[in-house]
Parts: structure tokens; C-alpha cells; sequence
């Protein structure tokens, strides 16, 4: 379907699946309408997957795995087809940027600067390096050679969120592909477009046909099936806490393939009073809570301010919220723009009136607003006098609220900070080095950012403790999820 307004050039989407290399209708013919948050339009119909359409992708992959024509390359051949699709993703930058935009509502900027470089990157990154990891070789004694080597664990399902599209399915197929192993993608229902020209663009690379195919749908009719799939080895989800449990749960009911999961997340952002560069730590909490409409994971939602400079924190805290009024997202010059859909709009104001009915102090924001007409756009929010028990400080948004609470104590933050579900992600500002390393490794969380907010790249690890999810994204670390290892005891009667 092609859509165009006077604002955006002319695009036409391909909502059909892609299976064995191969853009293909549902098998039943079932479609639903893919809608744009900016405002509105239909961007296309698109194919809805159910279990049928697993069946045959993951029939596609099982097949290409089967055969070798992917895992059989060597680590060279498949790094230069990894790259080769790093570079198509470049090259069609501003077109995938722009679907991304249409498809669920962030700014184009963004989408372009981030997403498209992020994910291009992250599969340039784990391309590059397969041919850089060694395997090893055990201490033995004369008579024996031990080998300890890795191998791809086969047919990898992937199902991915709605909030950053590209960059999340990037996270997980790279590793899964450059390690020699078949995929099966299930990108949201909210957001599927991108996704299905990933794989178009992974075929033009050289990606041979079946090793990566992607079926869009809804999660109870197509990711359930996925997970729950006897010819599936691995499942690697991103999303809410509440599925995450299900998916496990459909892994063990299963085949007991491997499950990965990044889930939800509460994270603590903590400014002592000594901290080096209170303008910084300023900037850094506004931005990365609004940032993609606060639709993030690792959003610091929990802004813990040492009482003695709460109040000027937050004077120039809000002295940055004009900057960040939703705006048309088609705009090169808007920050922030729209959120997912209705559904998710609709959750957002919900938790705003929870935080005023629970006795929160509305500072900023709390309503909804209509920039571009027909679009679901919400306004920056501020609550001041959060108390660590109330709703909007226990439970996960998926907006741009924040909630701030104040301390005096270093060891009580800590332990406010520690007392949620979620463990995945959390920040220190302060100047005192013993300070930052205590509360650091005090801090339940997979990443703890020390003066700055969200800093890390590729090369670090990303994922959580508790509730947060199980395994991590990123890094050299993610190839131990699309991996097994293997033992080759070899015994060695040498004449000599």
C-alpha cells in the first residue's frame, strides 16, 4: 500500500511475510491494518501470522540450518554477507527511518540518527567479530586432547517490541546469524514494517533464503506458536514482564528450548547531593526519561533527589520541559513525538490519574495533546512527593512520566532503589569515589551508570536482575545465547 501526504514523500508497504526468501500472504489470507500513531493514516494491511505461517518459516529455517548453507560458511564468508547488510541498511537509511517514524510514532531524527546507525552498527559489530572468537583447548594430560568448542543451537524464534523496532531485533539476529544459526522473527503487531524489509534487505546482502524470516502477528496467535514450537532450540524475547513468564513457562511446556529474555524495568536514577554537575545530571534525567516518548526499558522513571538539592533540581528540571513538547514527529526539528498507538496512550493517562488520585504532586505535563490531528501524542510529566509505594513508582509506564522522590540517607536510597520487581538498569551522581562504588555494587541492576545516564555501546553487556529477564543482549556475552558448547575428548596413544 503506498501512503503520502504533503508532508512525506511517497512510500509503498509490503505487509506480507517473508518466508524462505520470499514475500508471502497468510496462509489463510487473514490480514490486519497497520495504523500510524502520527496521525492516524492506514499504512497498509499486513499479513497475520498464525501458527501455519510459524509452521513454514520455521520448516524454512530448520531446512537452511539442516543443510548448512548458512552455518556451513566459514566465520569470513558469513562476516562479509553481515556487513554487506549493514551497508544496504545505510544505504537505505532514510527510507527505513521514515517507516519507523510512520510505524509507531518517534521522530524522524531520531529514527534516522539512531535506530537505522544502532542497528546497522550492531550488525556490522557481531560480523565483524565472529571471525575474532577463538575456541578452546583444555589442560590435559599427554595422553589426551580436549577441545572445547562452540556451535550454533539451531532454529532461533525471536519475537521483539514495538518501541525501538530495528534496534531490538538487530540486538538479537545478529549474533544469532553471524554464529551460523536459522531465525524465525516475530516483530510486534504494533510496529512490523521495518522488520519485514530487514529481511528483504538481508537476502539482497547475500543471506542465503531460510535462514531469516520473518511472520508478523498477533502474540497469542503467532508468538505463542513460535514458543512453543517442537523444532524451535532457542527463544529470545524483549517485552513486558508479564509475557516474559509465559514465554519461559511455553519453553519448558515444550521442547525446553533455550529462553532469553529482556523484560521490564523501574530504573533508579540517584543524585546525591554532591553531585559533580548538577546542570548535567539535570539534562541527563529529562532527556533519558522522555527520549522516545519515555517508551524505554531502561527510562531512569524513578528520579531519586537528595533532599538538601531537590528543590533546585527540579527548578531547572522544569526549565527543560518546553523543549520536549510533543510535536509532529515528520518534523526534523521535534523531540519527541507520538506514542504507540491508542491502547498504549490510553495506559499512560491512565497511570498519570493514578499518580494524582494516590496523592503525587503534578508538576508538569498530565494530559493529553494533539499536535498533528488523529495522531496519540501525550504531554512531558513531572510528579514531585512520589512515595516508593505508590503505582506510578512500582510499576513500569511505558511513558513520559517521571516520578521523583527525595532521600537523605545513602544506605535508605539504596534500599528504596533495590525494593521493585525489576533490576535492570540504574544511575549515581556523585563526586565521592567510594560513594559511587558502594552504592554501585549495592544497586541490584544489570547496567549501573555512574555520571551520566545511558552512555554504554555494543561492547557492553544489556540486561537485568530479577524480573528484568534472563541472559543479556549486546557484547561477545550475547553469542553465549545462540550457542552450545561442545566437549571432543580425543585420546591420544602417542608412540613417542
Amino acid at each position: 500500500m503506498t501512503t503520502a501526504t504533503p508532508d512525506t514523500p511517497s512510500l509503498a508497504f509490503d505487509g506480507r511475510a517473508f518466508i524462505n526468501g520470499e514475500r508471502v500472504a497468510a496462509r489463510d489470507g487473514q490480514t490486519f491494518d497497520c495504523f500510524s500513531p502520527v496521525d492516524g493514516r492506514l499504512l497498509a494491511p499486513v499479513a497475520r501470522g498464525q501458527a501455519a505461517d510459524i509452521d513454514a518459516a520455521v520448516a524454512a529455517a530448520r531446512a537452511a540450518f539442516e543443510d548448512r548453507r548458512w552455518a556451513g560458511l566459514a566465520p569470513a564468508r558469513r562476516k562479509r554477507v553481515m556487513l554487506a547488510f549493514a551497508d544496504l541498511l545505510l544505504k537505505h537509511a532514510d527510507e527505513l527511518a521514515l517507516t519507523e517514524t510512520l510505524d509507531m510514532g518517534k521522530p524522524v531524527r531520531y529514527a534516522r540518527s539512531v535506530d537505522v546507525n544502532s542497528a546497522a552498527n550492531c550488525i556490522r559489530w557481531y560480523g565483524e567479530a565472529v571471525d575474532k572468537v577463538y575456541d578452546e583447548i583444555a589442560p590435559t594430560p599427554d595422553t589426551a586432547l580436549a577441545l572445547i568448542t562452540r556451535e550454533p543451537v539451531g532454529v532461533v524464534g525471536v519475537i521483539v517490541p514495538w518501541n525501538y523496532p530495528m534496534i531490538m531485533a538487530a540486538w538479537k539476529i545478529a549474533p544469532a546469524l553471524a554464529a551460523g544459526n536459522s531465525v524465525v522473527l516475530k516483530p510486534s503487531e504494533k510496529s512490523p514494517l521495518t522488520a519485514l524489509r530487514l529481511a528483504e534487505l538481508a537476502l539482497a546482502a547475500g543471506l542465503p533464503p531460510g535462514v531469516f524470516n520473518v511472520v508478523p502477528g498477533y502474540g497469542p496467535e503467532a508468538g505463542s506458536p513460535l514458543a512453543l514450537h517442537m523444532d524451535v532450540d532457542c527463544i529470545a524475547f524483549t517485552g513486558s514482564t508479564r509475557v516474559g513468564k509465559q514465554i519461559h513457562v511455553m519453553a519448558g511446556q515444550s521442547n525446553l528450548k533455550r529462553a532469553w529474555t529482556e523484560l521490564g524495568g523501574k530504573s533508579p536514577n540517584i543524585v546525591f547531593a554532591d553531585c559533580p554537575n548538577l546542570d548535567k545530571a539535570v539534562e541527563a534525567a529529562v532527556g533519558s526519561i522522555f527520549f522516545n516518548q519515555g517508551e524505554s526499558c531502561n527510562a531512569p522513571s524513578r528520579l531519586f533527589v537528595e533532599a538538601s538539592i531537590k528543590d533546585a533540581f527540579l527548578e531547572k528540571a522544569l526549565k527543560l520541559v518546553p523543549q520536549y513538547q510533543p510535536g509532529n514527529p515528520l518534523d526534523k526539528a521535534t523531540v519527541m513525538g507520538a506514542i504507540v498507538d491508542k491502547t498504549q496512550l490510553d495506559t499512560v493517562l491512565r497511570y498519570i490519574e493514578s499518580g494524582k488520585k494516590e496523592g503525587a504532586k503534578l508538576l508538569a505535563g498530565g494530559e493529553q495533546a494533539e499536535p498533528v490531528k488523529g495522531g496519540c501524542y501525550v504531554l512531558p510529566t513531572i510528579f514531585d512527593g512520589v512515595k516508593n509505594d505508590m503505582t506510578i513508582a512500582r510499576e513500569e509506564i511505558f511513558g513520559p512520566v517521571l516520578s521523583v522522590l527525595s532521600f537523605t540517607d545513602a544506605a535508605d536510597v539504596v534500599r528504596q532503589a533495590n525494593s521493585n520487581i525489576y533490576g535492570l538498569q540504574a544511575a549515581v551522581w556523585t563526586r565521592d569515589i567510594n560513594k559511587a562504588h558502594g552504592v554501585a555494587r549495592a544497586l541490584r541492576a544489570g547496567t549501573v551508570h555512574v555520571n551520566q545516564y545511558d552512555e554504554d555501546d555494543i561492547t557492553v553487556p544489556f540486561g537485568g536482575f530479577k524480573q528484568s529477564g534472563v541472559g543479556r543482549d549486546k557484547s561477545l556475552h550475547a553469542f553465549d545465547k545462540y550457542t552450545e558448547i561442545k566437549t571432543t575428548w580425543i585420546r591420544i596413544d602417542s608412540p613417542i
